[in-house]
């Protein structure tokens, strides 16, 4: 198993607000829109160095939306910004009618998704946003593990024309990637080569399953370890590549079991190479108070959860 050594701990909400400051000055084009949450979501140094090419447009995320769209119209390159929750689930018509089947370049940003949200709550942990959006004609979606990756993709997105969901969170997590990236949409990269089981994680995960490797190694049990941050489009020859090797697969993400990164790699296999799957993720209930350790834990999405889908994954081979 590969050693995996972070170079700190970081949230990835402020590599998107790098990322974000690193665009406004290359690239004069792109516009950032924020809903009342300007330093939550780390968008402060983009505001106060491009104050003309800042929007505060205050609780009013649909607003913001359908200004978003409008601004494409005159070539601007607009990020939006608010929580996860408020980014997708409010404004979801918005989206819809406004960006995807307009199909404009609005980058929607998201930050404090899932249950590492932690003390605010149900109401703030969306765990259904990247099944509303991926289920979206022209929508990108992408999930970035650390802040390295996190600053990088939103790097990347400025590059791509069209509409792009980009989903990153609250804590503090070790940031592993390489500093100067290249993120390229759609790539998933195989962090251990490995040949008994399969394990696609996404977002926060992806170092739970990287810790989950070093146990399953000292157990015996090679897992191949990939990093799909790209939810869609999906990476479907490595996922279809990396079944054929092991014949069992796990899947582990943030985010509820239905309608997320297991599911459509679960869909990908029952149509191309049926393969026994197990899937680390919220099992159809809403989250709660607590804080991001306790949570992860209470709702199995914890290092050991990894572990113990492998070895179910494994079990059911043929």
């Amino acid at each position: 198993m590969k050693t995996y050594t972070p170079s700190d701990q970081k949230d990835t909400r402020s590599g998107f607000g790098e990322g974000l400051y690193e665009l406004g000055k290359r690239n004069p084009n792109v516009v950032a829109l924020c809903a009342d949450l300007t330093g939550s979501m780390k968008m402060d140094a983009f505001a106060a160095e491009f104050p003309d090419r800042f929007i505060q447009v205050g609780i009013a995320e649909a607003n913001m939306i359908g200004i978003a769209a409008g601004l494409t119209i005159g070539g601007k390159i607009p990020f939006t910004g608010t929580f996860a929750n408020f980014s997708t689930g409010r404004v979801y018509d918005q989206i819809r009618q406004s960006v995807a089947y307009s199909n404009k370049n609005v980058k929607i940003c998201a930050s404090h998704a899932g249950l590492t949200l932690g003390e605010d709550g149900a109401t703030h942990q969306i765990l259904e946003d990247i099944g509303l959006m991926k289920m979206l004609p022209n929508m990108i979606v992408i999930n970035t593990c650390d802040f390295n990756q996190t600053k990088a993709a939103t790097i990347a997105i400025a590059d791509h024309i069209g509409p792009v969901y980009l989903r990153f969170g609250r804590p503090k997590v070790p940031n592993f990637t390489p500093k100067d990236q290249k993120f390229k949409i759609g790539k998933a990269i195989i962090l251990n080569e490995g040949k008994d089981v399969s394990i696609f994680a996404t977002g926060h995960l992806v170092w739970k399953a990287i810790e989950a490797g070093y146990i399953l190694a000292e157990k015996g049990i090679d897992a191949e370890i990939i990093n799909i941050h790209t939810i869609k489009p999906l990476d479907k020859n490595a996922v279809i590549q990396s079944a054929i090797k092991t014949k069992c697969v796990v899947t582990a993400e943030e985010h509820q079991m239905n309608g997320g990164l297991g599911d459509s790699i679960a869909q990908l296999l029952s149509r191309e190479l049926p393969t026994p799957i197990e899937m680390v993720a919220v099992n159809d209930k809403f989250g709660e108070s607590g804080t991001p350790e306790e949570l992860m834990i209470k709702y199995e999405l914890d290092t050991i959860n990894i572990v113990e889908a492998a070895l179910k994954s494994i079990s059911r081979k043929s």
